[in-house]
């Protein structure tokens, strides 16, 4: 029997989802490292990835054949010369980018995705600027890093995880606006999701007891694992991640760029994943309410019914689509007194935000959208879905596979991201 594992790393937390040949859920294990200090992520991230696998009931790890991670999109690392991390990754959200923002613009081409604060590309022309930036010798993502713990091969990325680089997805290579940069020396060569890597080092092998043939595969990131574990595979499906954050994905047969709303597209074979990330989403209402709360005052809630506060709900200031604005202010007043009301209004001020960023996607050049499938904790809030559903006018359903880690799965599975969309 061979078996594939996929690997995700979130915000707060990784799930590994091992599957057969047949797309079956063999075991799952997870880990919650919830809110670390900065300086403690790096080695939380390593203990994880390790605790995770050895976790998997020796029978199935013996017979791993492939491993694929999935990692946070823009969450990015500075490594020395063997790969240790010389300063503490900047996480997806981090938007120290805005103080180099206009240097973002006179290098990148008009409407370009890394014409954002959050962008990967803005964080290593920050990080350039530091006192220890000339101790760097690779700029990696989060799946870069944690993958080449397993195989020992620095500086290979995919080009999901590259897209907000400055990746030239179309012709495959790094433009030469980019390549012109002096640091350009530090930018991990690209492949293709779910291309080969290497084979596990031997001492991986002996230490986790998996196989001596066991490979790594590159892997995505976490939104679009999510949507390939949805099994959305026609151009007008989507997949909302309702996650700490809020994500969008449409697949279409137009390419959609506008950085001016943090709208960007990934490529999957003939086809493009187009969407955007909101820093709306679970981590503000977990920001209010413990899970058991959620739960219970969500069954209260009539979905039929809208809620008559306008609300824009976000922790801190800033959001990055359908508006993109660092400096976006939350709007979550007036506040009721009865939880419920103040949930129903975060729910449907959420779920506004989603009818707003399809709606704009739409508007761009994507195709019409006709189905929505749901993954991440928030597809489990049936009220929320029925709400979501009125906003959007479509079918709204939890998609069978909801995980990050089962899409990785796929992909570790698969010769390559294309394959999962015939």
């Amino acid at each position: 029997m061979n078996f594939y594992l996929g690997i995700d790393f979130g915000t707060s937390g990784a799930r590994a989802i091992a599957i057969d040949r047949q797309r079956n859920i063999i075991d799952t294990q997870q880990a919650n490292f919830g809110n670390i200090p900065s300086h403690q992520l790096v080695q939380t991230w390593q203990d994880t990835l390790f605790e995770l696998i050895t976790q998997i009931p020796v029978k199935v790890r013996e017979n791993i054949q492939a491993i694929a991670i999935n990692g946070t999109s823009s969450t990015v690392l500075l490594c020395d010369a063997v790969g240790k991390p010389i300063t503490e990754p900047l996480l997806y959200n981090d938007s120290r980018g805005q103080e180099v923002l206009e240097r973002v613009k006179a290098i990148a081409p008009d409407n370009h995705v890394v014409i954002s604060a959050t962008s990967s590309l803005a964080k290593l022309i920050w990080w350039s600027e530091q006192p220890y930036f000339k101790q760097a010798h690779y700029f990696l993502h989060q799946a870069d890093w944690l993958a080449y713990l397993l195989h020992g091969k620095l500086g290979i990325s995919d080009y999901h995880n590259a897209l907000k680089l400055g990746y030239d997805v179309d012709n495959l290579c790094y433009p030469q606006w980019l390549q012109d940069l002096p640091f350009s020396y530090l930018y991990p060569q690209v492949l293709t999701p779910g291309a080969y890597v290497g084979m596990l080092t031997k001492t991986n092998c002996q230490r986790l007891k998996l196989p001596p043939n066991c490979i790594v595969k590159l892997g995505t990131t976490d939104s679009i694992a999510a949507f390939l574990a949805s099994g959305a595979n026609q151009p007008g499906e989507a997949v909302t991640s309702l996650g700490s954050t809020l994500v969008l994905k449409l697949l279409s047969r137009t390419k959609v760029t506008a950085a001016e709303f943090g709208i960007y597209s990934h490529k999957i074979g003939n086809l493009w994943l187009t969407g955007g990330a909101s820093n709306t989403g679970g981590a503000v209402l977990q920001h209010f309410f413990s899970n058991e709360q959620l739960e219970q005052l969500s069954r209260q809630i009539d979905p039929d019914l809208a809620s008559s506060l306008e609300y824009y709900p976000l922790i801190q200031p800033g959001d990055r689509f359908p508006i993109n604005d660092p400096n976006l202010p939350p709007q979550l007043e007036p506040r009721p007194q009865e939880p419920v009301e103040f949930l129903h209004g975060l729910l449907e001020g959420i779920s506004r935000i989603e009818e707003t960023g399809y709606q704009k996607l739409q508007s761009l050049g994507a195709d019409r959208l006709t189905r929505v499938y749901t993954a991440g904790g928030g597809a489990k809030n049936l009220a929320w879905q029925k709400i979501r559903q009125r906003h959007l006018k479509v079918s709204v359903t939890s998609a069978k596979y909801t995980e990050a880690a089962y899409g990785t799965a796929l992909l570790a599975a698969k010769q390559s991201v294309m394959s999962l969309l015939q």
